[in-house]
């Protein structure tokens, strides 16, 4: 199995693909279906790895009704140990730590093989009560597991709120953090405004910038777009538009992510920042996932050449 590190280190641009682990409520046997199905996508894509997430629920962000019920699903993880076992590229496994104590994490990181990167999520809320938090978690991976590539979250929206996200890339980045994996991506402005900042940030201090990993999603349907309100990622009203008006809003939304990640490959490659896209598959219907697929397929075909 090719090795992340090494990938993080040498590609132009790396290439991953996000998915989430069925409901936990599946047989073992639909669950393996569903992994023989995963397994067969990704065949066919030229991708550096599998994103699985660890889905938490994030309705005490928000006051506002959830557009789709939060269903809870597999710890990626154990999807990934006991129905991904031919899976030929390496997977990132999530992990919200919020959901964890310290001792659930100390013995999860000792499960994990070798080298495999993960990618630690903080809370959704400042409200929530955690045993571990974020600076702990990663101060645990960098003593227990120093070989495991640590990613962490990014959020340009933040950035734009609050103008210090570039602060907090650094500062995880101090704490051990390779790599960077951000929310999805639709205002382009607000992920360049992040980058640019970050990047002149890491030259100012002599550091050498992380790799960032922009988040693409597709949105199909206006209930779909109503959800990417909800979980806070900022969608301009243009593109807005654009989805609502015209007769094939999945078609748009595949053409929006093509010119985001071409827009912020040529932008990153300028501030001398190394990039990479996910390509995020995380809807039930086969349209989308199609189409997320196509995304892949047209990313790896323009930017491994």
């Amino acid at each position: 199995m090719p090795d992340f590190a090494a990938s993080l280190a040498d590609r132009d641009v790396l290439l991953l693909f996000g998915m989430t682990p069925p409901r936990v409520t599946v047989s073992e046997e639909r669950a393996g279906e569903i992994a023989a199905a995963m397994l067969h996508r990704l065949a066919g894509l030229d991708i550096d790895g599998l994103v699985l997430y660890d889905l938490d629920d994030e309705s005490e962000r928000t006051d506002e009704e959830r557009p789709f019920p939060y269903l809870e699903t597999m710890d990626p993880a154990v999807f990934r140990r006991e129905h991904l076992t031919e899976l030929t590229v390496p997977a990132i496994v999530y992990r919200s730590i919020s959901k964890y104590d310290e001792g659930q994490l100390t013995s999860w990181l000792g499960s994990v093989p070798q080298g495999q990167p993960t990618v630690f999520v903080g809370a959704p809320s400042s409200e929530r009560i955690t045993a571990v938090s974020l600076p702990d978690a990663q101060a645990l991976c960098r003593a227990e597991r120093p070989d495991v590539p640590l990613g962490a979250v990014m959020i340009p929206e933040r950035h734009t709120g609050r103008g210090d996200e570039h602060k907090r890339l650094i500062a995880k980045q101090e704490a051990g953090v390779s790599f960077f994996v951000s929310q999805v991506v639709y205002d382009v402005t607000a992920a360049k405004n992040l980058a640019s900042d970050y990047a002149y940030s890491c030259r100012a201090r002599g550091m050498e910038p992380a790799r960032l990993v922009f988040t693409l999603s597709l949105c199909g349907s206006i209930k779909t777009l109503k959800f990417l309100g909800w979980l806070g990622v900022d969608v301009p009203q243009w593109v807005q538009n654009e989805l609502k008006h015209t007769p094939d809003p999945l078609g748009q939304s595949v053409v929006h992510a093509l010119e985001t990640a071409r827009e912020l490959r040529a932008f990153c490659r300028y501030l001398g920042v190394p990039v990479g896209f996910n390509v995020e598959s995380v809807s039930t219907r086969r349209a989308e996932i199609d189409a997320a697929a196509h995304v892949a397929r047209q990313l790896a075909f323009e930017m491994r050449r």
